[in-house]
């Protein structure tokens, strides 16, 4: 199946941004990103790269601010020297936030990492970026629910090419968007049951469908520090308050809140916090 054949089973009703981040590490909200890749695809089916073209002269870097640990350096190739004299996050913050306005986000490995990185460097410079509205499609749950691999066996195993630049954000990307067009191919009649006698599959065709399907929890923020229960209420999923509502402790131990909005928390985990005790959360 081509790509844009492909994309026609999205059903797509806004735009969706796939994207990738390489960053100096994993720790969201201590980390920072070195280097960002996108691919805008319209609802008309036109796709938009940003950068343009791949390759060492057509990579958007980015400035972190900070020294990129050798460990992450060896992984994606992005020096200190590399960053010198880029644009930091904070600079071309409002440009991305435009780019990335009312489309959904897809990536690989994107809910657990990608998209609480990005929405993290936002907030941290303060440009406001959220989840709501937005459908997340993260291509490694899909493959995980149903063949268990990596991005490079995922890329040979569905499209039967190798991924020869891997770890490179561009190639990376644009992999990560050929694959989930055939997985859409692929699974959009198989089931299967799982270890717990689960029904899993088939794959969605539908964007709001595709979203429920990619994820493995119900997490009211990025990081999982909040969750949804079985009914539907925000309760912690942390410490020794886990399982119990966020709204009912805020209101009977208010210190409890400020604890947390002092603390070492994610940017969008507190951003969701302030809302509920504000009332003005909404899923």
């Amino acid at each position: 199946m081509g790509l844009e054949e492909g994309l026609k089973r999205l059903n797509l009703k806004k735009p969706l941004v796939v994207f990738d981040l390489e960053t100096t590490g994993t720790q969201v909200g201590v980390d920072r990103i070195v280097e960002i890749a996108m691919i805008k695809v319209e609802v008309d089916g036109t796709v938009v790269r940003k950068p343009e073209k791949s390759g060492a002269k057509n990579r958007i870097l980015v400035n972190p601010e900070m020294p990129i640990p050798i460990e992450a350096s060896l992984v994606h190739g992005v020096y200190d020297k590399d960053v010198e004299g880029q644009y930091t996050f904070g600079q071309i913050a409002p440009g991305l936030a435009k780019f990335l306005k009312g489309c959904d986000l897809g990536g690989y490995n994107s809910n657990r990492f990608d998209v609480p990185m990005l929405a993290e460097e936002f907030l941290r410079v303060g440009v406001e970026f959220g989840i709501e509205g937005r459908n997340l499609i993260d291509v490694q749950n899909i493959f995980h629910k149903m063949e268990q691999r990596t991005l490079k066996a995922a890329y040979k195993f569905y499209c039967n090419k190798n991924l020869d630049a891997a770890h490179e954000a561009m190639p990376d990307t644009s992999a990560t968007l050929e694959i989930l067009v055939e997985q859409l191919n692929k699974y959009k009649s198989i089931t299967f049951e799982d270890s717990h006698g689960g029904v899993v599959g088939p794959v969605p065709q539908k964007m709001d469908e595709l979203h429920e399907f990619c994820m493995r929890s119900k997490n009211a923020d990025l990081a999982g520090r909040l969750v949804f229960n079985d009914d539907g209420e925000v309760v912690f999923n942390f410490g020794k308050h886990r399982g119990r509502s966020v709204k009912d402790l805020l209101e009977k131990e208010p210190g409890y809140y400020g604890w947390m909005i002092n603390g070492d928390f994610p940017r969008y985990t507190l951003r969701v916090l302030k809302q509920i005790k504000e009332g003005t959360f909404k899923k």
